[in-house]
């Protein structure tokens, strides 16, 4: 079923048909649309003039469009090539960057005044590669979004969190590389229509905008948009189970049942009356795999 926008791995997105075909989705238009416009509420950028903005995964340019209504300029980053064509078709207004955020932004310090990303930072937990630790990569990310935005602007970054766990994880990256801000959950109550949205300041810590059904309020026109929920990030590697080689030998090695135990076992089946082969130097050692 029809997913919201995300800036995926580079295989899910391996040809320019599936891409196209991705964005096409009136479904997936209309979630971006809701989750685009919720982010820049939380954003709250005065209406007095136009401002430049980074949309973080911004895909084939659902959320850019979002940005070009309500009258800003923006550029976006993602890391899907067929994504960015099908933008670059589709006459997205905003001047699209390719690249891995996981490896930094590469821009200009403080010429931004705000960023948003829907549903792609979470991505930057995965740990499908050896070479991709996600704390170095939440680090490097953090760290030049920060160096990016002008003193005192915003970021809204939209997440599907795996777990507790991942979700300390980004929040605690965010805040090791100068952020102030934090967590703001929409409609905590519901498991079907709880959204994470968290809310970065690069200066001075400010009060954090007060969530949407937090008092229990109505949650109908949200709920539509996590009907799959269940399904969500089930391509992601969960970083706080991958257990390390080292980890598992001395595990192993805890639980090997050496030439005593084998021993003990031995005498216990003689005294028991059963015929047991007699004892040797070559007793409980281990065979190689082959001669």
């Amino acid at each position: 079923m029809a997913r919201p926008e995300r800036q995926a791995p580079p295989e899910l997105f391996y040809n320019e048909s599936e891409s196209r075909k991705y964005t096409t989705s009136s479904r997936i238009i209309h979630i971006q649309a809701k989750l685009t416009e919720r982010a820049m509420e939380l954003l709250a950028l005065p209406d007095d003039k136009p401002k430049l903005l980074l949309d973080i995964g911004c895909g084939s340019g659902l959320s850019g469009e979002s940005l070009s209504e309500k009258g800003h300029h923006w550029i976006g980053m993602d890391i899907s090539q067929s994504m960015l064509e099908v933008a670059l078709e589709r006459e997205a207004d905003g001047d699209l960057l390719l690249g891995d955020i996981g490896q930094g932004l590469g821009l200009r310090p403080g010429v931004f005044d705000g960023a948003i990303s829907i549903s792609a930072v979470q991505w930057l937990c995965n740990a499908d590669k050896s070479c991709n630790d996600p704390r170095k990569r939440l680090k490097c990310f953090f760290t030049a979004l920060f160096h990016c935005l002008a003193r005192g602007a915003r970021a809204v970054l939209q997440i599907y969190p795996e777990n507790t766990v991942q979700l300390e994880l980004i929040t605690s990256a965010a805040m090791r590389c100068g952020f102030s801000g934090g967590l703001v959950v929409d409609y905590p109550h519901s498991s079907r229509a709880k959204k994470y949205f968290l809310c970065l300041v690069s200066g001075p810590p400010s009060v954090l905008p007060k969530p949407k059904g937090e008092d229990g309020g109505s949650e109908s026109e949200d709920n539509e948009i996590d009907e799959d929920d269940e399904e969500e990030d089930a391509r992601t590697v969960k970083f706080s189970g991958r257990e390390r080689p080292a980890k598992r030998s001395k595990l192993e090695k805890k639980n090997k049942k050496g030439r005593d135990w084998i021993l003990r076992k031995k005498e216990q089946r003689r005294k028991a009356g059963h015929e047991v082969p007699r004892d040797t130097k070559y007793t409980g050692r281990k065979r190689k795999a082959r001669f």
